[in-house]
């Protein structure tokens, strides 16, 4: 197992600029968690690639070990996407509802990647000042000095950490992990972000790849050479899946409370967003409506109960910013300003963010001109990041050597866009495109049709022919 991992690290420090020696990955030391099913474990990984043996960053792990291990195909690494989502939390939902083949033949490995949760966490402003941000005026003054005051936070609570979590980093401490349970090569679920951290091991590691499963898919160019350009994209999805809510709302009454209170179902949104002040705002109100769209048709009646109370200032679309919300989006903001670099000017900021406000007026104003939260949301932050970019991947996308890697999207995702799927599927060398004619942010645990042939891919490292559409309905849940 030391032989191993030592041979790993020599190769991993060949594929890419990182050029310090070799410096072997610790083992792991499975224990129980203290629940007598999932085992866990601390991983230590360099702070620096340049300088491997200096300071450590600890990644907490969990894992649920194959039902079979006499079967056992290897290790089954699943990567919680935002960025900022815990991974060592998404394993029990994994586990529980994956078939009971993928239970049987694989480790279930799931992380909190560097600076999430229990991985040393990034900090930034305090939950009071945060949620204070939310309250004020949308416009690009404030939208800049919140920026401002959310960047000088983050530098002082985690400056020694803000250089060091960008993707090449994150793909780095993936393949120490991979062979640290022993396998030559990678297996792979990831979801929304996560695709571009799969998307970067790849690139980085093509020999290494066995099976690479990566649902709703950035596109890798958009998102960190043209971020402006990516941005609009996920306005532009998160506005069309809120007004065909609010079609489906107004042509099945019976099905959605909220057609009862009159036909202009999208002005009604807008006057009670308009309504609302103190720390449940328009803004954040917003912010939940927009998420609870992830979920797809299966909650479209719920939704349409939670805006007919809402007009009535009840409900539990009622939300203000909670202190979860403030360490999800110190993770998301910072790990994407290491990602991403956009063009300096205050000028093109404004009229890109004028731009985006205009063409999608229900959801984009109070987004673009609010203080920095979820992905589409971060320019005015990014734009005067104060961190060096060391952990930022800067090489080609195309993975020339991988094995087949499976690209999944949802034709109705409100996050990542379906044009992202098609995209990263012709930019991978060895793309295959997987596709779900439905609504919502990721397939899996949506579509039967889509988890089969995932699940498939992953045992047997069969894709799906070219050209294939799933057309069947959401999973119950």
């Amino acid at each position: 197992m030391k032989i191993l991992g030592a041979v790993a690290a020599l190769l991993m420090l060949s594929a890419g600029p990182v050029v310090a020696g070799p410096v072997a990955p610790p083992a792991l030391d499975w224990q129980d968690c203290g629940d007598g099913v999932y085992q866990c474990s601390p991983f230590q990984v360099p702070l620096d690639y340049r300088h491997p043996g200096g300071t450590r960053v600890t990644l907490q792990l969990r894992r649920w070990p194959a039902a079979k291990p006499a079967d056992r195909i290897g290790t089954l690494f699943i990567y919680a996407g935002g960025p900022g989502s815990s991974g060592w939390e998404w394993v029990q939902g994994f586990a529980t509802s994956a078939v009971q083949e993928i239970r049987d033949r694989f480790d279930i490995v799931g992380f909190d990647p560097r600076g999430v949760h229990r991985s040393q966490p990034v900090s930034c402003l305090d939950q009071p000042d945060y949620a204070a941000l939310w309250q004020k005026p949308a416009t690009l003054a404030n939208a800049v000095r919140s920026a401002q005051q959310w960047n000088a936070a983050c530098l002082a609570h985690s400056g020694g950490l803000l250089p060091f979590i960008g993707t090449e980093y994150q793909a780095r401490d993936l393949d120490r992990l991979r062979a640290a349970v022993g396998d030559a090569k990678l297996t792979y679920f990831g979801g929304s972000y996560a695709t571009y951290v799969g998307t970067v091991y790849a690139s980085m590691f093509p020999g290494r790849t066995r099976a690479l499963v990566l649902d709703s898919a950035y596109d890798p160019v958009k998102y960190a050479q043209d971020p402006y350009s990516y941005d609009y994209g996920q306005y532009q999805a998160t506005e069309a899946a809120l007004q065909r809510f609010l079609r489906w709302c107004a042509a099945t009454p019976a099905s959605c409370a909220f057609a009862a209170g009159g036909p202009d179902l999208a002005g009604r949104v807008r006057a009670i967003l308009d309504s609302l002040s103190g720390s449940v705002n328009g803004a954040t109100v917003l912010s939940e409506l927009t998420s609870r769209l992830n979920s797809g048709t299966r909650r479209w009646t719920a939704l349409g109960t939670d805006l007919h109370l809402l007009e009535n200032h009840t409900g539990p679309l009622m939300y203000a910013i909670s202190q979860s919300d403030t360490a999800f989006n110190a993770v998301n903001v910072a790990v994407e300003c290491a990602d991403r670099v956009f063009p300096p000017g205050m000028r093109q900021l404004d009229s890109r963010l004028s731009e985006v406000a205009a063409d999608f007026p229900l959801t984009a104003p109070r987004m673009a001109y609010g203080p920095p939260a979820y992905d589409q949301t971060h320019a005015p932050a990014c734009l005067q990041w104060p961190a060096e970019r060391l952990s930022r991947y800067t090489g080609s996308y195309r993975a020339v050597g991988s094995a087949p890697i499976l690209v999944s999207g949802n034709t109705g995702d409100p996050d990542t866009p379906y044009a992202d799927a098609v995209a990263l599927s012709r930019i991978l060398a060895n793309g295959h495109l997987l596709t779900w004619q439905g609504e919502g942010h990721t397939a899996r645990r949506k579509s039967a049709c889509m988890e089969a042939y995932m699940y498939e891919y992953l045992l047997r490292l069969t894709v799906p022919p070219a050209g294939t559409v799933c057309r069947d309905a959401p999973i119950p849940g």
